[in-house]
C-alpha cells in the first residue's frame, strides 16, 4: 500500500531563494513522469522527509500534489552536503503501476541462532536485496530466520524466501547471513581498538546506506 505523502508546488529559485526554503523547514525537490506535462518543481516538509528516510526510503509513495493530483511515485535520489550531511535536493519518479520496477528491500533477521548461543557470531553479509517486482508488490522487510544456522553454516541468496510476484537477479550463492567462530579473547586494549574500528565502520555502512536509493522506475 502507498505511503501518503505531501508536497507543495514551487516555482524554480535561486540558489538565495532555496536556502531560505531551507531555512523555513523545506527541501526542495523535483517529480519526474512520463504522464506529467513536464518535471514539476516541489517543496517538502523536511521532518517528513527525514522519517521517511528514517523508515523505509524504497517505498511506493502516493504523493499529493496541487496541480497534478495524486501521484505514484517513489524517491530515486537524495543530494546532501558534503559537511554537514543535510539534505539539499531530493528526485522523485512517477512510477506506471503495471510495470516491474527494481528497487531495494531491508532484510530482518528472526530467531535464537543456534550458533550464537554456543558463542558465534552472527554477521550480515547484506543488509538490503535488489529485487524486481511490480510496485504494488514491494515488500516492506524480507525476514530471514536464523534459528537454525549454526557456527561456521552461512544462509545464500537462494535460500531466502521471497514473497510472490518478487524475485532478484543476485548469485544466488551469494552469502547473505554466516556465523563466525568465537574470536580469541582480546586485551582491553586490542578490546577497545577493536570497538572502535567497528564504530567506525558501521558509520560508514550507515551513511553509504543512506545515499543508495537504487530504485529504477
Amino acid at each position: 500500500m502507498a505511503i501518503p505523502f505531501k508536497a507543495q508546488e514551487r516555482t524554480l529559485g535561486t540558489s538565495g531563494s532555496l536556502k531560505q526554503m531551507r531555512k523555513r523547514g523545506y527541501i526542495p525537490g523535483i517529480v519526474y513522469g512520463k504522464k506529467l506535462s513536464g518535471p514539476v518543481s516541489i517543496a517538502v516538509d523536511e521532518k517528513e522527509l527525514q522519517q521517511l528516510l528514517r523508515g523505509n526510503r524504497h517505498a511506493l509513495l502516493e504523493l499529493e500534489l496541487g496541480g497534478s493530483g495524486k501521484q505514484p511515485v517513489m524517491l530515486t535520489d537524495i543530494q546532501r552536503d558534503p559537511l554537514s550531511r543535510q539534505v539539499l535536493h531530493v528526485d522523485f519518479h512517477q512510477v506506471n503501476m503495471n510495470e516491474e520496477i527494481r528497487t531495494q528491500v531491508r532484510l530482518e533477521m528472526i530467531g535464537d541462532s543456534e550458533g550464537v548461543r554456543e558463542g558465534g557470531i552472527l554477521q550480515a553479509m547484506i543488509h538490503e536485496l535488489e529485487i524486481h517486482c511490480l510496485p504494488t508488490e514491494i515488500p516492506d522487510v524480507i525476514e530471514i530466520d536464523v534459528s537454525q544456522l549454526q557456527i561456521g553454516q552461512n544462509l545464500l541468496v537462494y535460500d531466502l524466501k521471497l514473497p510472490q510476484g518478487v524475485t532478484t537477479k543476485l548469485d544466488a550463492e551469494q552469502v547473505v547471513v554466516t556465523i563466525l567462530a568465537p574470536q580469541k579473547e582480546l586485551s582491553a586494549e586490542e578490546a577497545e581498538e577493536a570497538a572502535i574500528e567497528q564504530h567506525e565502520a558501521d558509520d560508514r555502512a550507515k551513511e553509504a546506506n543512506m545515499e543508495d536509493v537504487h530504485t529504477s522506475v
